[in-house]
């Protein structure tokens, strides 16, 4: 595997200068009764915030909070209804928390607006800005952090296979898309130092697509922007321990602790190819697996 690095240093998100020099790990608060992996495990507020106070316990450098699903067959829900899941859950952790960066995770500008109100850094936008026609104007006029998430289709699809078709170079095609979204908020009034982008593993992709994506990282390192990776809990993880326990002759039956374990292994392979900033369930994990991982890297 090639190794790459990234010549930006620093993420300006908001007041905030996120140093890019160690793993940065963002710890996943799910506000929602249907999430693929946690749903309804942290509806309730008072749940979140203790979930997100533990995330930061066991080593989160940030935390993103997000109110609707986007597991196979979600079904979208109004601004109004999503905006009363994530905004008592930030103003609670930003009271709590001064000093942690928030992230919000939504397609909507409306949304994204209530969030930084109450106390976000950053906007998290799986669409990259893609699905709510008011969101590129938000974040020119906001100073917030931003992250471009590569996907296909509408909420409800962009997690299924739908339009997860690609040449014979998933990569480079998928790249070059993310990298047009980048420009398109360029051009809107978004500086480059407030953009990180996300190749979207997972998303609008199969698992041979994801796994090529993770192999073959530095040509989204190389587009000169922070890349965030989400490999948490996904399906190509959980493919590869079920093919590989059948081989071995073991018994397949995973939990989420086992998906999790898988996913330390494949964030490894984003930190030797480039990746900086990693959202995850297990933090845990992760913040001792990746510091030793960059301490190896770092010689």
């Amino acid at each position: 595997m090639k190794r790459a690095t990234t010549d930006v240093a620093v993420w300006t998100a908001g007041s905030r200068a996120i140093r890019l020099d160690r793993p940065i790990i963002i710890g996943i608060v799910n506000v929602t009764p249907d999430s693929f992996s946690d749903g309804g495990n942290f509806f309730r507020s008072d749940d979140a915030l203790k979930h997100a106070a533990k995330l930061i316990e066991d080593g989160a450098d940030a935390v993103d909070v997000g109110g609707e699903s986007t597991r196979p067959g979600a079904t979208a829900i109004p601004a109004t209804e999503e905006m009363s899941r994530v905004a008592p859950v930030i103003e609670h952790i930003r009271a709590r928390f001064p000093d942690v960066p928030i992230s919000v995770d939504t397609t909507k500008a409306d949304v994204a607006r209530r969030a930084l109100e109450g106390g976000a850094d950053i906007v998290n936008d799986v669409s990259a800005a893609r699905l709510d026609a008011s969101m590129p104007a938000l974040l020119a006029s906001s100073e917030c952090g931003v992250v471009l998430m590569h996907s296909r289709g509408g909420v409800d699809e962009m997690a299924t296979y739908r339009y997860a078709e690609y040449d014979s170079d998933p990569s480079a095609e998928i790249a070059i898309e993310l990298a047009q979204r980048a420009r398109a908020l360029e051009a809107a009034g978004v500086e480059r130092a407030r953009i990180v982008l996300d190749p979207g593993i997972g998303f609008s992709k199969r698992s041979e697509h994801s796994i090529a994506m993770l192999r073959d990282l530095s040509e989204f390192s190389a587009l000169g922007y922070p890349i965030l990776v989400g490999p948490s809990r996904k399906r190509f993880v959980r493919e590869i321990l079920e093919t590989t326990l059948a081989r071995t002759g073991h018994a397949v039956s995973l939990t989420n602790a086992d998906r999790d374990l898988g996913t330390v292994g494949a964030s490894v392979v984003a930190l030797v190819a480039g990746a900086r900033l990693f959202r995850v369930h297990d933090v845990r994990s992760h913040r001792r697996a990746l510091d030793v991982a960059w301490a190896v890297l770092r010689g």
